[in-house]
């Protein structure tokens, strides 16, 4: 095995602190007992008590987290059909401009794409709220399941389809019973994906949100400008560790479904 230079050594190891370091020095700051976050004054655990006392911040999680499972479900659910049509419809008369529409959000600046939601939601008397929001992220957020969804769906084998159609199966119950148990992992990576990308938005919400509906982003984006609090840097570590959960959860189920696709492959090899 070819060893690293120290060269590329260096580089990666200043690469890694440049992006943790931060996060680690905010996961200890929480932990502050003076309420100045750059003076030390002891371990203590009150600022994640004064978190979950702050109604504020806690009404603005409550929106963030409808907003991103409405948000996600229906960019899903559009995304996986305009994938669908786009691989399965062949050539149609405005295919091009179709699928122009679908990928579009993935290279328009969020300023641009905010500012024409906000201007459609003013034209046609939408009120903005969480209702606004809902929308404006399934609409940005749509195209990523659709190029999530394509690429599974140009690698699948249409046989099975057939297959199924030729037993006595509508083109319905072929998707339903078929084809969609199949892609599966790649919907459900969408909606994933989807999910964060709502959770994380400050942009566009700051458009399309109104004085009834702050997401958590925009809270804490707030908060910030009037100075950083030890309770900012307790709700940053919370959201670090469920990150964190979630990726180390991630990757134990991957890697127990690899081992257990390998075992049945030595016992079809054994038989």
């Amino acid at each position: 095995m070819r060893r690293m230079s120290w060269f590329n050594t260096v580089s990666l190891t200043l690469g890694f602190a440049f992006l943790y370091v931060p996060m680690l020095i905010l996961v200890i700051y929480s932990f502050n007992e003076s309420k100045l976050v750059t003076v030390w004054a002891g371990f203590s655990t009150k600022w994640y008590g004064e978190l979950m006392q702050n109604e504020a911040f806690l009404d603005a999680a409550w929106v963030t987290i409808k907003v991103a499972i409405a948000s996600s479900t229906f960019a899903t659910v559009l995304g996986t059909m305009a994938a669908y049509v786009l691989v399965r419809g062949g050539r149609f008369k405005g295919r091009t401009l179709f699928s122009g529409m679908i990928y579009a959000p993935l290279v328009m600046p969020e300023v641009i794409t905010g500012l024409s939601l906000l201007l459609l939601f003013i034209g046609i008397g939408l009120d903005r709220g969480v209702l606004t929001i809902v929308l404006a992220h399934t609409t940005f957020s749509m195209c990523y399941v659709s190029v999530v969804v394509s690429s599974r769906l140009m690698t699948f084998d249409r046989s099975l389809e057939e297959a199924a159609l030729d037993l006595g199966c509508s083109p319905s119950e072929a998707f339903r019973l078929v084809t969609l148990p199949i892609i599966a992992p790649a919907v459900i990576s969408g909606w994933l994906l989807a999910f964060t990308l709502s959770l994380d938005d400050l942009v566009i919400a700051s458009f399309t949100s109104g004085p009834a509906a702050t997401t958590l982003p925009i809270k804490i984006y707030s908060a910030v400008r009037l100075g950083v609090s030890p309770e900012i840097n307790a709700l940053s570590t919370l959201m670090i560790a469920v990150v964190t959960i979630g990726v180390l959860t991630a990757s134990l189920v991957n890697k127990r479904q690899i081992v257990r696709q390998q075992r049945d492959e030595q016992a079809a090899e054994r038989s």
